[in-house]
């Protein structure tokens, strides 16, 4: 029987605002779309947070025996400044200030994105399709969204007619905006643009002569709205309408909004049954800017780089601080909150690795069930991981007093506490395994440093049968070494 027949998880739904219990339309299978970077810059810790709520969301329905396809879109093109209608492409933006090719940026920060994930130990997403290479798909919506009557043709662009889609549909559905409030809230149009109205959005845009990524189609040489990217790709891997799509707060509206009215014009019925949104991260009780210095990039973690933090910190420790906030709370960003994380973690991860050393009774005075199910009703209420990590730490008391003698437990019952704690801290939390902090204590720090220069030594007597036996022994002793230009350095697991 699969797991997911004896868990009842439930979804906090954005479209209803409430907590609904999770079902597929198609048993045993889970379609999840999750909006994914725009590629001009280096990965902000905002969007790391977002995208691991979803890493854990994708890790608990596959626990669960789901069979998911998680699709994560990269936005290489279509994505304007300011996220409107106007102005100049970010990518081509980015491009042109730096005077490469706008692919080089795409390629730069999309490598730079996958570092940063596969850093903090994030699955890959069953796809990750690019809008760029979506083109044909999203012209074939338009013509679809215009044949339908809910989009208009002026000099080249298209727009989406937003008022004519709200005289059958109901624009503001997910956002719970009124479109009659939107229309008192917006300027009147000054004359220079090609919108009937303020609130109706693009669908191509047709290129001015200096605009550098560009695509024929039948209404001009130009590129696709932002909007439109999403919907073609979700449908496209998916289907018309699929089980969850997921994002940052930020994008609620007017992207998933837009999102939902393109695909109903399409196809004529609500795209997506659960719609998730992560909540924001602040720094310090304020909103994260480089304007202001309240700033921090992810390898700034690991290397404590930054004036914000007191020393480094292991990516898992970074992820376990994460994770204490669910994903739809406000997460604040403070080293003294990575500080206590640090602590919380090298508990759990010391009692995890005693598991192996603990002695079995002839029988259990602890309800072992009864606590592995505390640990599924955590993630089954709406993916909280803060509650989990609670109980997990129910847990590691546990260890402590089957270590100390105070409680026994079954062989069987060990072997339950020692494969749960692993599933929950490791599969489903994502959590790497380590004892030892960010570069290990200064003794071993000075030991490592005698052992990298004698295999410099050896390298440079062309010995590299003692070069390998140096770097593969402390490799086996959880000791990494890392080559670099700058020379030799290394990490502790």
């Amino acid at each position: 029987m699969p797991l997911y027949d004896s868990q009842s998880l439930k979804i906090y739904n954005s479209l209803s605002g409430e907590k609904e219990i999770f079902k597929p339309l198609m048993p045993g299978y889970v379609g999840m779309y999750v909006c994914g970077p725009t590629v001009y810059s280096n990965v902000h810790l905002g969007n790391v947070r977002t995208f691991m709520s979803f890493d854990v969301i994708f890790r608990y329905l596959k626990h669960l025996d789901y069979k998911v396809r998680y699709v994560r879109n990269i936005t290489d093109a279509g994505h304007l400044e300011n996220d409107a209608d106007e102005g100049e492409d970010r990518i081509a933006k980015k491009a042109r200030l730096e005077a490469i090719e706008p692919m080089e940026v795409v390629q730069r920060y999309t490598v730079d994105f996958h570092n940063i994930l596969n850093t903090f130990n994030f699955l890959p997403p069953s796809i990750e399709p690019t809008a760029t290479g979506h083109i044909i798909e999203q012209i074939e919506i338009i013509k679809s969204i215009i044949d339908n009557g809910f989009a208009y043709v002026v000099n080249g662009s298209v727009y989406f007619d937003v008022h004519k889609y709200n005289e059958s549909k109901t624009y503001g559905i997910l956002s719970k905006r009124k479109l009659e409030d939107l229309i008192h809230n917006t300027r009147a149009l000054d004359g220079q643009s090609d919108k009937k109205n303020p609130q109706d959005f693009a669908l191509w845009k047709k290129a001015e002569p200096q605009h550098i990524m560009r695509w024929p189609s039948p209404w001009s040489d130009g590129f696709p709205g932002w909007h439109l990217e999403c919907t073609a790709m979700s449908t496209k891997y998916l289907g018309e309408r699929f089980d969850i799509h997921g994002g940052g707060m930020d994008l609620k509206f007017p992207h998933h909004e837009c999102e939902i009215a393109q695909a109903q014009a399409c196809n004529d019925e609500p795209p997506v049954n659960y719609w998730m949104h992560a909540n924001m991260l602040i720094m310090n009780g304020k909103k994260m800017a480089k304007s202001t210095g309240n700033y921090i990039l992810p390898n700034e973690i690991f290397s404590g780089d930054n004036p914000h933090i007191t020393k480094a910190f292991l990516p898992s420790v970074a992820r376990f601080f994460m994770l204490q906030a669910h994903y739809r709370s406000i997460l604040d960003f403070t080293n003294n909150g990575l500080l206590a994380s640090e602590k919380g973690y090298f508990r759990l991860m010391d009692a995890i690795n005693l598991l192996d050393d603990l002695k079995s009774g002839s029988s259990s005075s602890v309800d072992l069930e009864e606590w592995v199910q505390k640990c599924y009703d955590a993630m089954n209420d709406d993916f909280n991981t803060p509650v989990l990590i609670a109980n997990l730490f129910e847990g590691v008391k546990l260890i402590n007093q089957v270590k100390e003698g105070s409680i026994t437990i079954t062989k069987e019952d060990l072997e339950l506490l020692k494969s749960t704690m692993h599933t929950f801290a490791f599969d489903i939390l994502g959590l790497k395994n380590s004892n030892k902090e960010v570069g290990g204590s200064d003794k071993l720090a000075s030991a490592v440093d005698i052992l990298i220069n004698l295999r410099k030594e050896a390298r440079h007597n062309k010995d590299f049968a003692l070069s390998d036996k140096i770097r593969d022994e402390l490799a086996e002793a959880g000791i990494q070494l890392q080559d670099g230009k700058d020379g030799t350095t290394f990490t502790t697991n």
